[in-house]
């Protein structure tokens, strides 16, 4: 399929109109809570992206960001990702992001942000192994009372905030498709990690708090829409998350990496000063 997708900006009404359907379809949300043409309209005039993916010169699929300001400092905060279920699996979304930062360092930008719930571990592989993201901002119940936005009843919208330095070596790498070796990390130490319960439930162990190794892991789980009749499971795992990353990014700690296989786990290290210089470490206890 590769050579049938292609990626350009949208900028008019017409085009901007047919990204409503998208979101209709890709997350089954109300008209309240889709972001309206009118949106897409003045924020595209105004210095925002919006990208759309073709196949075939049909419309499968877009990005887009808006300019933003992070830490005193001037970047792009990527809002909405979406592909249409006939089209996912192609790569479509890692092409759409791969655009979306070369339009953005255009602009003279070298920071692209966005939110993600951390119990997605394909949005985490993307963001982290693939795209070379880095997070230290944990959003707990960041946007409040919007069902479509939670992953059962009463369960919190907690999100992280990930950081893309779009011009850093590492990221400059992955943009190049330059795979690094698979490694055997079981042996790090975790933060949380998953027991099997006589019902056959997959659960958290109790979380650590206590590691001053530099690198560390915290599993999640595989596939969170499979526990959608367990939302006391997700829940469990939620609330486990919240407290490794809440307190490890206090203490300087940064999620760097993910492994995705049959068990998850988010990578963390411990940053140097200056290492990712995008945003700041320190964060408010």
């Amino acid at each position: 399929m590769a050579d049938r997708i292609s990626i350009r900006k949208l900028t008019d009404k017409k085009e901007f109109s047919r990204l409503i359907d998208i979101q209709r379809v890709v997350w089954g949300h109300p008209d309240l809570d889709l972001t309206p043409v009118h949106q897409f309209c003045i924020s595209s005039f105004m210095g925002g992206l919006v990208l759309g993916a073709f196949v075939d010169e049909e419309l499968a699929g877009f990005v887009y960001s808006f300019p933003a300001i992070f830490h005193g400092k001037f970047c792009h905060h990527s809002h909405l990702l979406a592909v249409l279920p006939q089209f996912q699996g192609h790569g479509l979304g890692k092409k759409l992001k791969w655009a979306q930062r070369r339009e953005v360092m255009k602009l003279g930008l070298d920071l692209v942000t966005w939110t993600f719930d951390p119990m997605q571990s394909r949005n985490a592989n993307l963001n982290f192994h693939t795209l070379g993201g880095i997070c230290r901002t944990y959003l707990e119940d960041f946007y409040g009372e919007t069902p479509q936005l939670r992953l059962g009843p009463g369960i919190p919208t907690d999100r992280l905030l990930v950081e893309w330095p779009i011009r850093s070596a590492r990221v400059q790498k992955k943009a190049q498709e330059k795979q690094e070796k698979a490694l055997d990390l079981s042996f790090l130490p975790k933060a949380v990690e998953g027991l099997r319960e006589e019902d056959g439930s997959y659960r958290p162990g109790p979380v650590n708090l206590k590691l001053t190794a530099p690198v560390f892991l915290a599993e999640t789980v595989r596939e969170v829409r499979a526990l959608k009749e367990r939302p006391d499971l997700i829940a469990s795992w939620q609330s486990a998350l919240r407290e490794v990353f809440k307190h490890y990014f206090r203490r300087g700690y940064a999620i760097i990496d993910f492994i995705f296989g049959e068990q998850c786990y988010y990578l963390l290290k411990k940053l140097q000063d200056g290492a990712f210089p995008a945003g700041k470490t320190g964060r408010k206890k």
